[in-house]
């Protein structure tokens, strides 16, 4: 019962449209292992519920980076999924599928397969997009992408205020250029959210070659020289042992170069250290760390028409229940649902700013059942805008703590470690405000709250960014794509590991440069990428 022919390891993004793809051939047993526990709580098909779930202990990894210089000595919260579906059953429900220059980029590095067509082939397959198929969409795929659903005048405002201040209308961030202000696009359909288990592994579950086994943490790949035999895992407190000739790690950034190190195969000088013998010295593994880093503006507003009113326990309960219900309400869509995309330098080719709108403070004011977080002084009525440097500069880490598999990984994010990232959110800051000061936004704009207006100079906004710059929950990279001359690569443009056979990794670690924008979709298309190669035999 432990045999098949290709293991998974990790029910996320990746390898739930992995598991799919690949059982979709009846001949092909195959095994997904997943950490968590099944997707049965109907919370978790709440899109307002994300806010909660990123930040509570349910389903969630709940990592924590070491002290970021960058944040002023701050830790950062690093939520990544541990249920059916991964991320993707917890985060915001973005379709952001990347630029094509972000794809192009990667194969002009000799990564075959990796184009912007290739990519746009592997999204047309996952896609069913509400307006149908197009050139650019798809829409006969499992995973249902729509507009935001949520009507909001103070989303109407923003919208006009970005027209105001000079960025295009866009009505679809995912079709080149890529560029301007407008709505987004997300997984969610009827009022539900839809992550990748929901829309993978559900339409899969009864087919007789495809097995799912919950509560499985791989604790080692297990290794016959250099080969792949099998993952040894824990499986409801007992450990057993399941062997494939393939197998393919998708246990995501953190994950996946962690059970990388404790199998014997990272930086050798590192794997000493902890007494573990060394398969195969790849010194890329766990490096190459990074991630997209937010600040946001805020503002008060002069009319009581934001998401403050969902603090009330009673209508935070109704719109709980009427989401669980009939998919409608406040509860059934995702606030954050329009932003710009901009370029912080003219000179630039592309847009390399990112930024999504709450009609409400930032989310860490509103109470439960929906979010947590003690108010602050001053917490009220209000609207703010966050902005995200797209591709950013600075790198980290990411190494062992010890050699027991259940030590959680030393993470070491480095954010802002470079002074371009922070030039670049200042720009980001300034293109906020002008767009708040446009004349849309007169009927309601009250004070700055933050940065606040004694917040100018470039020392001054360095300074405040150190202090509130968070995480946008995307890191990738730790085990990244290169050549095999590439000592610092790990997987190669087939996503298998460097010096072994029968092992690959495909999730976002093998990302060499993150895409611009969210990450779940390239992350889906990571998994899409690496069935085409397992059932062509690549």
């Amino acid at each position: 019962m432990n045999t098949a022919d290709v293991i998974i390891v990790g029910a996320g993004a990746a390898g739930c449209v992995l598991a799919a793809r690949l059982s979709e051939d009846p001949a092909r047993r195959v095994i997904l292992l997943e950490a968590g526990g099944r997707d049965s709580n109907p919370l978790l098909r709440v899109p307002l519920m994300t806010g909660l779930l990123l930040r509570s202990a349910y389903a969630n990894w709940s990592y924590v980076t070491e002290s970021e210089a960058g944040l002023g000595g701050r830790t950062a919260k690093i939520p990544r999924g541990r249920v059916l579906g991964g991320s993707t059953a917890i985060n915001g429900m973005v379709w952001a599928r990347g630029r094509p220059a972000d794809f192009d980029g990667w194969a002009q590095s000799g990564l075959r397969g990796w184009s912007w067509d290739d990519a746009l082939a592997g999204y047309r397959r996952i896609e069913r997009f509400q307006d149908g198929e197009s050139e650019i969409h798809g829409g006969s795929g499992e995973l249902p992408i729509t507009d935001a659903a949520v009507e909001h005048e103070l989303i109407d405002a923003f919208i006009a205020a970005g027209r105001q201040a000079g960025h295009r209308a866009s009505t679809d961030f995912n079709a080149p250029p890529c560029e301007g202000v407008g709505r987004y696009h997300f997984s969610i359909a009827g009022g539900r959210r839809w992550s990748a288990a929901h829309a993978f592994l559900r339409p899969a579950a009864g087919r007789k070659n495809l097995r799912v086994v919950t509560r499985a943490t791989a604790r080692r790949v297990l290794l016959d020289g250099t080969r792949a035999t099998g993952i040894a895992a824990r499986v409801d407190g007992r450990d057993e042992m399941f062997h494939a000739p393939d197998i393919v790690l998708c246990g995501g950034t953190i994950n996946s170069p962690q059970l990388l190190m404790l199998s014997g195969i990272g930086p050798a000088d590192h794997l000493h250290e902890h007494g573990i013998a060394v398969a195969a010295d790849r010194p890329g593994v766990g490096r190459n760390l990074h991630d997209h880093v937010l600040v946001r503006v805020e503002h008060a507003c002069t009319k009581p028409i934001t998401l403050q009113s969902l603090t009330r326990i009673d209508r935070a309960a109704f719109a709980l229940l009427r989401a669980l219900v009939s998919g409608t309400g406040p509860a059934a869509s995702f606030p954050l649902a329009a932003g710009i995309m901009a370029r912080s330098d003219p000179a630039l080719e592309e847009a390399d700013l990112q930024s999504h709108f709450l009609p409400g403070l930032t989310t860490a004011t509103l109470r439960v059942p929906f979010l947590a977080g003690p108010l602050r002084a001053g917490d009220g009525h209000g609207f703010m805008a966050n902005i995200s440097q797209m591709r950013p500069e600075s790198r980290g880490s990411l190494r062992l703590a010890s050699a027991d598999p259940s030590a959680k990984p030393l993470i070491h994010m480095n954010y802002l470690a470079d002074p371009r990232d922070r030039e670049v959110l200042r720009r980001g800051v300034r293109i906020l405000r002008d767009i708040f000061r446009q004349p849309a936004f007169d009927p309601y704009r009250g004070a700055e709250l933050s940065p606040g207006p004694a917040i100018a100079s470039d020392a001054e906004l360095d300074d405040w960014i150190a202090r509130t710059a968070d995480t946008v929950h995307h890191p990738v990279g730790t085990c990244r794509m290169g050549l095999a001359t590439d000592f610092g690569a790990v997987v190669d443009d087939r996503l298998r590991v460097h010096g072994l056979t029968g092992l690959r990794v495909a999730d976002a670690s093998v990302m060499p440069r993150i895409t611009s924008g969210n990450t779940a979709a390239p992350s889906m298309l990571i998994g899409q990428r690496c069935a085409d190669f397992l059932r062509s035999g690549e």
